[in-house]
């Protein structure tokens, strides 16, 4: 299979300035990165100015790193019962659109939020109407809206494949509405990824119920906790419950060779280069024979 010229890279830090992103990406491997345009802990930032932007395009000409996707910040819930949430909640969001538009990032990655005490499905079509709002008000030619897949922790939503089908069918806007799927989260939700087999059975479910088209983007993480644990704790790529195996099945399918890999794996160890060298070892069907070490981890 003949990959993207550009399909590998991690989440990265943009203390300094979001420009500062692109050139760590750079000194770790990274061919694309995705960032945070703003604190994810808080629902006020700066406002972008036109020196952030010619800094963070300027940076991408010089690095040759893309900027694949932004992520949102963690406070969004935009399938709250709480009105006065649900509305900073879908207004936050179209900011997060309107910065990664101004920024020429694609894609905009999000949380599908929790349904708290509400039923699920209520919640569910208050997270189809919070999309329907951003895209009536976000650049119409602007960045992508990905849905991200969850692990299934507490009350969250998009941790079954119908969740994101349902929603997609909701939103009725295929051009700008898309999926994430983080490989951790499907795999602790209950979908199995260790092997070929098990891979084949994972994505046919997948492409069954939403598409695999529509994947956009890949979160590529091992996972520390077991199949359908619905506990989100990511690992090094080989070195979790996910494994070596699971990584070459998934990557290596052509069917997902369109969408861009990236690691959201921990920062301790310096381990991007590690994990950057798994996935595209994994990505090109094989495997190494020896685990891949540093002076802190072993990563196979």
């Amino acid at each position: 299979m003949t990959l993207p010229p550009a399909r590998f890279g991690a989440h990265m830090g943009t203390t300094g300035g979001l420009h500062n992103a692109l050139r760590a990406g750079r000194e770790v491997g990274c061919e694309l990165v995705q960032i945070f345009t703003k604190s994810p802990q808080q629902w006020r930032t700066r406002p972008l100015t036109d020196a952030d932007v010619e800094a963070f395009r300027q940076a991408e000409k010089e690095t040759g790193v893309r900027c694949a996707a932004a992520h949102d910040t963690y406070l969004i819930n935009p399938a709250s019962a709480d009105p006065d949430l649900l509305q900073r909640s879908r207004d936050a969001l179209v900011e997060e659109m309107e910065r990664s538009t101004r920024l020429g990032i694609p894609h905009v990655v999000m949380h599908l939020g929790a349904a708290g005490a509400a039923p699920e499905a209520e919640a569910l079509q208050r997270l189809a109407d919070s999309i329907a709002y951003v895209l009536e008000r976000a650049p119409a030619e602007g960045s992508r809206l990905l849905l991200e897949t969850t692990a299934g922790q507490g009350t969250t939503l998009g941790y079954r494949f119908e969740h994101l089908a349902q929603v997609l069918q909701f939103a009725a806007a295929p051009d700008r509405v898309g999926v994430c799927f983080d490989t951790c989260h499907v795999f602790v939700a209950g979908y199995d990824l260790r092997d070929a087999a098990a891979c084949e059975q994972t994505l046919a479910e997948f492409d069954r119920v939403v598409g695999l088209d529509r994947v956009a983007v890949i979160h590529a993480n091992d996972a520390k906790k077991p199949c359908g644990s619905r506990v989100d704790r990511h690992d090094h790529v080989g070195r979790g419950q996910i494994g070596r195996e699971g990584f070459r099945s998934l990557l290596s399918d052509p069917r997902l060779g369109h969408a861009a890999v990236l690691l959201e794996t921990p920062k301790e160890g310096n381990m991007d280069p590690v994990n950057l060298e798994a996935l595209r070892t994994a990505a090109a069907g094989g495997l190494p024979s020896t685990p891949v070490s540093n002076k802190n981890h072993d990563v196979v």
